[in-house]
C-alpha cells in the first residue's frame, strides 16, 4: 500500500511526547513490511536534523481568506519506502521555541499554522504525484484533512484515498472561535453539530472523528473510556455513534533504543538472564542524585512530564507518607511550575532520600529506567504510556494507576509483571508503594516478576501488523 502520514510531530525531528514516538516508529514499521510511506510534518525552528534535508524542487502556494501563504517542501529520504517532508514557512513555524506554545499559553495562529499542515500535506503529495492508499492523521492538528480532502481534491487521484485518524490524547482538541470558518475559508455548512462545530466553536478533533472512515485509538481500554462521560470530553456521544469504526491498537516501543543489553547510556549492560549490570546501574543512579549512601533500599523512580493527567499532584500528596520507610525517590521532568516546585520542596524536606532533576534529560531518562527497583505511573487517564513498557522491559516494576493503556500492559496480582491500584487516592498510591516494599523484600517473588515483565514483547512488529489488517480493510472496500 501507499500511505500518508501526517503529523504535527515527528520524532527525531520534533517531539513534546508520545504522538512524536508514534509517527516516528510506527511509519518505520510499516516500511519494513514492505508498504510505500511518506510522512509530512512541519519544519519547525529546532527541528533536529539527523541528515541533510533535500530539496525536493517543489513549493506551495495556499489561498486562504487571511492571507496567501506558502513554501518550499524538504525532504529527508530515510530508507528506500519511507521518507519525510517537511513544510517549511518562516511565519508559521520559524522563529518560535515551543510547537504549540511558548509555554504562556497555546500560539494565537494555530488554526491558520495547522490548517496549512493540512492542506498543504494533500497539496504536496499532489505535487509529488504519490497518490495514497491510506491517509494515517493523528490528534486534533491534522483534524482537517477529511474535510478538505472531500472538499479541495474531488476528482483528484487523492480521492480515492481513506482516513484513519488516530486519537493520541482526547482531552486535547483544538477548538477555536466560530471566526476561524471565515479565516481559514471553511464551509459553514459544516458548522453544525454533525459538522466541525462544538459548543459554538471550531473543533478541529471533532472534524477528524466526523470525517475520516476509520478512527484507532492507542489502546484497547482507552478506546472504550473515551466512550463515557468520564473521560470523553464532551465527544463520547460522537464517539459512541461511531464505535462501529474505532478501534484500540496499543503502541509499541523502540526496542532497539531501549534495550538494557545494548543501552549506550547505561554503565552496564544486562538481560533477563543475567541482573548483575542492573545493580550497577542502581549505584550510577543513586551516585548521579546524591544519595549514595545505602545501595540496599528500593529506589522509586518517575520519568514524566509533570502535569495534572500523570498524577504528580497525587504523587506529592503521598510520597511524605511513604518517607517514613527506609526507600529512595527520584525524579526526572519537568512541566507545571507548581509541580516543578513541589518537587524541589520534596527534595529540600528529604535530601538524603530523594533526588529531583527539573528538565528533559535522555541519558538520565534510561539511567532511572534501569537503576530504579520500582517505577511510579499515578496517571489519572493514560491512553496508552510507554514509560510502563520500558519499565518491564528493563526489569523495574511499575506501579500504575488501573487506567488506559496502563491496564492492558500491567498485569497484578501474585502472578504478574507490576503493581495495580484502582482508585485515584493517596491511601490506594501507599498501600500500592508499601505492596511494593513487601515485593523488594523477597527477592525471589521479586526476581519472578522481573523475569514476567521483562519476557513480554512490546517491538511494533505486532502493532504495526495490527495497522496493516485495518488499513488493508479499508481498501479492499
Amino acid at each position: 500500500m501507499k500511505i500518508l502520514f501526517i503529523a504535527s510531530e515527528v520524532t527525531p525531528f520534533s517531539k513534546t511526547g508520545g504522538l512524536g514516538d508514534v509517527a516516528g516508529a510506527l511509519p518505520t514499521a510499516l516500511a519494513a513490511l514492505g508498504h510505500d510511506v511518506k510522512i509530512v510534518t512541519p519544519r519547525y525552528q529546532d527541528v533536529r536534523n539527523t541528515g541533510h534535508l533535500e530539496p525536493t524542487g517543489q513549493s506551495l502556494v495556499l489561498r486562504f481568506p487571511f492571507g496567501e501563504v506558502g513554501g518550499p517542501v524538504l525532504s529527508a529520504r530515510l530508507t528506500e519506502r519511507l521518507e519525510v517532508l517537511f513544510l517549511e514557512n518562516e511565519a508559521l513555524y520559524g522563529g518560535r521555541k515551543g510547537l504549540y506554545g511558548d509555554g504562556g499559553g497555546e500560539f494565537a495562529d494555530n488554526p491558520r499554522r495547522f490548517a496549512y499542515l493540512c492542506i498543504g500535506a494533500l497539496q504536496a503529495a499532489q505535487r509529488l504525484r504519490f497518490f495514497p492508499d491510506i491517509i494515517h492523521l493523528h490528534d486534533w492538528q491534522t483534524g482537517l484533512v477529511p474535510v478538505a480532502l472531500r472538499r479541495g481534491f474531488q476528482g483528484t487521484p487523492l480521492s480515492r484515498a481513506k482516513c484513519v485518524f488516530t486519537i493520541h490524547n482526547l482531552a486535547y482538541q483544538g477548538q477555536f472561535p466560530k471566526g476561524t470558518m471565515e479565516d481559514l475559508g471553511l464551509p459553514w455548512d459544516l458548522f453544525t453539530p454533525e459538522g466541525v462545530e462544538f459548543y459554538d466553536q471550531v473543533n478541529f478533533l471533532k472534524s477528524g472523528l466526523v470525517f475520516s472512515e476509520a478512527l484507532t485509538t492507542v489502546s484497547p481500554t482507552y478506546a472504550r473510556e473515551i466512550q463515557t462521560a468520564e473521560q470523553g470530553y464532551g465527544l463520547d456521544g460522537l464517539l459512541r455513534r461511531r464505535s462501529h469504526a474505532l478501534t484500540g491498537i496499543l503502541n509499541g516501543i523502540d526496542a532497539h533504543e531501549w534495550n538494557p543489553r545494548t543501552d549506550a547510556y547505561l554503565p552496564e549492560h544486562y538481560g533477563p538472564d543475567d541482573l548483575k549490570g542492573k545493580a550497577t546501574c542502581k549505584r550510577a543512579l543513586l551516585e548521579r542524585f546524591g544519595l549514595s549512601g545505602d545501595t540496599g533500599a528500593p529506589v522509586f523512580g518517575i520519568v514524566s512530564r509533570l502535569a495534572w493527567q500523570k498524577g504528580v499532584d497525587l504523587l506529592l500528596e503521598t510520597m511524605p507518607a511513604a518517607l517514613q520507610a527506609d526507600l529512595r525517590f527520584v525524579a526526572v521532568g519537568n512541566g507545571d511550575p507548581v509541580l516543578e516546585a513541589g518537587l524541589r520542596a520534596l527534595q529540600e524536606r528529604y535530601p538524603t532520600q530523594v533526588g529531583v532533576h527539573i528538565g528533559f534529560d535522555p541519558e538520565l531518562s534510561h539511567l532511572v529506567e534501569a537503576g530504579s527497583d520500582f517505577f511510579l505511573m499515578p496517571s489519572r487517564y493514560e491512553p496508552c504510556g510507554l514509560n510502563q513498557m520500558y519499565s518491564l522491559r528493563y526489569g523495574t516494576v511499575p506501579i500504575v494507576r488501573a487506567t488506559g493503556g496502563l491496564v492492558d500492559t500491567v498485569e497484578g496480582g501474585l502472578d504478574g509483571n507490576g503493581l495495580l491500584f484502582e482508585t485515584f487516592h493517596r491511601t490506594a498510591l501507599l498501600a500500592a508503594i508499601r505492596r511494593a516494599l513487601a515485593l523488594y523484600a523477597d527477592p525471589v517473588r521479586l526476581g519472578d516478576f522481573r523475569g514476567r515483565g521483562m519476557g513480554k514483547d512490546f517491538s511494533w512488529a505486532a502493532s504495526a501488523r495490527k495497522y496493516e489488517s485495518l488499513f488493508a480493510s479499508l481498501v479492499a472496500e
